[in-house]
């Protein structure tokens, strides 16, 4: 993952704003697909956000608010936005909140495709800006990190109904803390299957 570029490669005009690319295991075509297919998802794979609210109020119109623990003050966020589905990624324009857009922009890359997510925020006089620093989102870095395993992911399991299902229907809706209990709890049952297979194999080559 990078996030070095000198000059933002969504927007080389914008005046403030963060961004993050990485590479993926999808096409062009597929990555833009699911990038434009669930942005609820693209949302909710942010590991530092718990929402209390996201709903779809309208044609590409969306409502969401919760909290952003990725300062060291956490805080929280209630804004409106459009969807802009775009010939190449999709387009976030916040209706109110510091932050202007976010963009999922997918680009060719040497082996599928490549996602830059950028966050622009809106041009604010300088004590303004300095009075809402405690507003600004963080997690760029590690929303990005977690998209990119999420995306590997969905490639490569995401053709199985179960799989699909759980990730969609459960995964999706839980909060992260949940999401790593979740995880926890589903290897210390693999592990405890194994175990039970590893007695039965045993008791098998001993006594049968």
């Amino acid at each position: 993952m990078s996030s070095s570029e000198a000059v933002n490669p969504v927007n080389p005009d914008a005046d403030d704003a963060v961004w993050a690319a990485f590479n993926t295991n999808m096409g062009v075509e597929q990555l833009i697909r699911f990038c434009q297919e669930d942005v609820e998802r693209l949302f909710r794979i942010n590991p530092y956000i718990e929402y209390d609210c996201f709903e779809q109020t309208g044609d590409k119109q969306f409502h969401m608010a919760g909290k952003n623990s990725s300062q060291t003050e956490s805080f929280q966020f209630d804004v409106r936005f459009d969807v802009i589905e775009l010939g190449n990624g999709v387009k976030v324009q916040y209706q109110d909140g510091l932050k202007q857009s976010t963009t999922f922009l997918v680009e060719a890359a040497e082996s599928g495709a490549k996602l830059t997510i950028s966050d622009e925020y809106r041009k604010l006089d300088e004590i303004e800006k300095q009075a809402r620093l405690g507003e600004v989102d963080q997690s760029i870095v590690n929303w990005a990190n977690d998209l990119q395993t999420f995306i590997y992911n969905w490639k490569r399991w995401g053709g199985i109904p179960p799989y699909r299902w759980y990730m969609q229907k459960v995964w999706k809706k839980l909060k992260p803390t949940g999401r790593r209990i979740a995880y926890m709890l589903i290897w210390i049952t693999v592990f405890e299957f194994a175990l039970i297979a590893l007695g039965v194999g045993i008791y098998f080559a001993e006594y049968a």
